[in-house]
């Protein structure tokens, strides 16, 4: 498909893909850049994994809340899973299996990171949404389809952020965990929008499990 953000760069740091074991998605938040988020993974850099991050137009994925009507933020929504979705394969194909590639976002990206991985079950080395959720508003019929096979899934938000309701989180992880996925979920009291360093050590161990 093309879209407004299929023309935008991928941004990449770590190992090269082709000498890499693993590779590490990373999804930006609204507002931000690729290269910010490519700077968050040098908390948890190992060597043997690569880090890909799609660039969103305008520096934001999709216009309005990921609580609005899905349609409401089309064309940008698509395109950005399609972003996320080209990533993975860059990945793939320089023989980094699915298996061997974990998607990471932050804010807008986590919920970018997380819908596209509902919408494509399979097994991943991980996924880990920050402050995020599933897209769509209240009552969204949540039937995807597929298994994560026993996926590690990490979802960290506080419980008072301003952006993400607690119960979309909450519902998120009941919806990854029926999809066979394997859920950590913390929620941080009063931490408002952002990561913290018990995140960081998390991601960090499951990066670590990846080339271990």
């Amino acid at each position: 498909m093309t879209g407004p953000h299929q023309d935008q760069p991928l941004v990449t740091a770590g190992t090269s893909l082709d000498a890499a074991d693993a590779a590490v998605v990373l999804v930006h938040g609204r507002g931000a850049t690729a290269r910010s988020i490519i700077g968050m993974a040098e908390e948890f850099h190992h060597e043997g994994v690569a880090y890909l991050a799609p660039q969103a137009a305008g520096n934001a994925w999709y216009p309005n809340s990921f609580l609005a009507p899905i349609e409401s933020n089309q064309p940008g929504l698509d395109s950005g899973l399609r972003a996320v979705g080209d990533a993975v394969d860059e990945a793939n194909d320089a023989d980094v299996p699915t298996e061997q590639v974990m998607l990471l976002g932050f804010s807008q990206g986590a919920c970018l990171a997380t819908e596209y991985a509902a919408r494509n079950a399979t097994e991943y080395g991980g996924i880990v949404a920050l402050s995020g959720g599933l897209i769509g508003p209240e009552g969204t019929p949540r039937d995807y389809e597929g298994s994560f096979d026993g996926t590690p899934v990490f979802l960290g938000c506080s419980d008072v952020d301003p952006h993400i309701p607690l119960e979309r989180v909450h519902e998120t992880a009941d919806v990854f965990e029926r999809m066979d996925a394997d859920v950590t979920e913390r929620i941080y009291e009063g931490m408002g929008h952002g990561v913290n360093e018990d995140e960081i050590t998390h991601v960090d161990g499951m990066v670590g499990r990846l080339v271990d």
